[in-house]
């Protein structure tokens, strides 16, 4: 067993944003740490993931996740090291993923840690490429939206840790075209230069629909949304007959105080005979093994790349989050735990 800290610092969510979450939203405090009970781990995270889906827990709705408590501390994806075990079959030195980062210790249930292997990728990619955000990709790109070869799919927030595995899976799987939108320039530049996408744009340059019907002048056969919006309008304008649409993603509406108007032309999915499927990547646990096979291959041969925007500290972990929402991140943003 290694030495047990007195107190860990954590974060917790203090009232609900309205609007853009802001810094007093959330306060980090401390925590008393002790030895876990049986069948319980220890944990001293490493690194913990934000993610866009968290914006959602904060509010007190209903949905497909509970909302985070106030004045308790919120969770998500983290990689750690075993630092005491009551545990069979996890040992001190091991490193794990769980969900319940947010905080520098974490007391996890061993039913609900997966041992990760740091010799066959960085820990933190486990929340990324190998991860959450990996799963999510795969699945709503191949399962959900049935992506065939010789499909032009447009992918939108394409720079992100989702968007930017998606067009290049696709490019790998043998699509006809890929293109991306973004968010700036320089992340334009990346997605044509870096990871292989036909074709990219500026969605602040001017309308999407214009962007996206010079990008890809006949027309997609896939769209996946990480954005909602007036891309989801220009995506359903842009999408052939029997077109499909994989919902992933609302970031542009997230932070909105009023609903957001449905996109004006839905009426043209009846005609085209379009179909647009959420995604929920808890449903695609039984793919596993298939995607870590697949995609560890791609990443052995070159074929794959990925970044990670990182942020160090605990105590910085709500600005990494904020500046993922604004989309200050290329690929996954990762808050590492210095030492």
């Amino acid at each position: 067993m290694s030495v047990i800290p007195a107190v860990s610092r954590e974060w917790h969510l203090v009232r609900r944003p309205q609007g853009w979450p802001v810094a007093e939203d959330f306060a980090l405090r401390e925590a008393p740490v002790t030895a876990p009970a049986p069948g319980r781990i220890l944990v001293r995270n490493l690194h913990m993931s934000v993610d866009p889906y968290m914006r959602g827990r904060m509010n007190d709705t209903k949905s497909y996740i509970p909302p985070f408590q106030l004045d308790r501390p919120m969770d998500g994806g983290a990689v750690g090291e075993v630092v005491a075990s009551a545990a069979e079959g996890f040992a001190v030195g091991d490193h794990v993923l769980h969900g319940l980062g947010w905080r520098e210790y974490a007391d996890v249930d061993a039913a609900h840690a997966t041992k990760v292997d740091a010799s066959v990728a960085p820990l933190s990619s486990y929340l990324g490429v190998l991860g959450m955000p990996g799963l999510t990709a795969y699945a709503g790109l191949f399962e959900t939206a049935s992506f065939k070869e010789g499909d032009a799919v447009f992918v939108s927030g394409a720079a992100g840790a989702v968007g930017s595995l998606v067009g290049q899976f696709a490019k790998i799987k043998g699509a006809s075209r890929v293109i991306g939108s973004a968010g700036s320039d320089e992340k334009v530049t990346l997605l044509t230069e870096k990871y292989g996408f036909d074709a990219a744009f500026n969605y602040k340059n001017g309308p999407v629909a214009e962007q996206l019907k010079e990008a890809a002048p006949e027309g997609i056969d896939v769209y996946f949304d990480n954005v909602g919006g007036d891309h989801l309008e220009a995506a359903i304008g842009a999408l052939k007959v029997h077109g499909r649409a994989t919902l992933c993603g609302a970031i542009a509406q997230y932070n909105d105080t009023e609903p957001a108007p449905g996109p004006r032309n839905l009426v043209a999915v009846i005609g085209k005979r379009l179909r647009l499927q959420g995604i929920l990547v808890g449903d695609h646990y039984g793919i596993q093994d298939r995607f870590v096979s697949d995609v560890a291959g791609w990443l052995r041969s070159g074929e794959l790349v990925h970044d990670e925007t990182v942020v160090e500290g605990v105590e910085n972990a709500t600005d990494a989050f904020l500046g993922m929402l604004r989309g200050e991140n290329t690929g996954k943003m990762i808050v590492s735990f210095t030492r």
